[in-house]
């Protein structure tokens, strides 16, 4: 059976990094971005280059429209997905709470929480088996701030995630009869383009392990959970966060 995936935000940081390291264990990679075209194509031509099939969709996945839009064309341009990493996702307002609004707060939920949901949605319209679909995996971003609460600077980001692992174990039971998998990975912090300037570098030494993670650390983890290896795993989040 071919292996499709549809990696979200897969133009960058996490995203990207997810995109390669399957296109290198043989999975055809729909590559999901918004807005910077230029980077999702140089996804796609790193996938090309080492023989594998990948397309560049530009979609903001807190647009239902958009999404439903881009799985369209998916089935178009390669079939059924097999797979789908939910991996887009903003930090929102930084700070206190005293100093958020409402509309860079809806913007955080929209994305990180609804758009995971709606592509979470249109994946397993395809891919259970009572709708004849032959099953998947479905992998979502969480983050160690779920659970540390990240006070002081990204308590609605926290939030945000823990709707993602409360989403993850739910839909889990929700369609493990249909032969879906459903997890997380979550990471804490990754050397990607998302910390705020000066995070890693002051993080980084205090961590059990004194450094900060790396992108292809937490591929690593995701292409586990999507691989038959990882079979009779779902519900689960899995701590890539150097134990911290």
């Amino acid at each position: 059976m071919r292996k499709i995936l549809l990696v979200t935000g897969g133009s960058r940081g996490l995203g990207a990094a997810t995109a390669l390291a399957a296109a290198r264990h043989g999975w055809e990679v729909a590559v999901n971005y918004r807005a910077n075209r230029a980077r999702a194509e140089a996804v796609v031509e790193q996938i090309e280059d080492i023989g594998g099939k990948a397309v560049a969709y530009d979609a903001d996945i807190a647009d239902e429209k958009a999404v439903i839009a881009m799985f369209a064309a998916i089935d178009r341009d390669f079939g059924t997905i097999t797979a789908l990493v939910n991996s887009a996702g903003i930090l929102g307002p930084r700070g206190r709470i005293e100093e958020v609004e409402a509309r860079p707060l809806a913007e955080l939920f929209a994305v990180n929480v609804t758009g995971t949901l709606l592509c979470s949605r249109e994946a397993i319209k395809r891919m259970a088996r009572k709708n004849g679909g032959s099953g998947g995996v479905i992998v979502n971003l969480s983050s160690a701030a779920s659970r540390l609460g990240a006070p002081g600077e990204g308590v609605p980001y926290a939030a945000s995630k823990g709707a993602i692992d409360s989403l993850t174990f739910g839909l889990a039971q929700e369609v493990a009869g249909e032969g879906i998998r459903v997890n997380a990975v979550s990471p804490g912090v990754i050397d990607t383009e998302i910390q705020p300037a000066g995070r890693v570098e002051r993080v980084g030494p205090n961590l059990p392990m004194k450094r900060v993670g790396k992108a292809e650390e937490v591929a690593a983890a995701i292409l586990f959970l999507l691989s038959d290896e990882a079979s009779y795993v779902s519900g689960t989040v899995l701590d890539v966060s150097g134990g911290r």
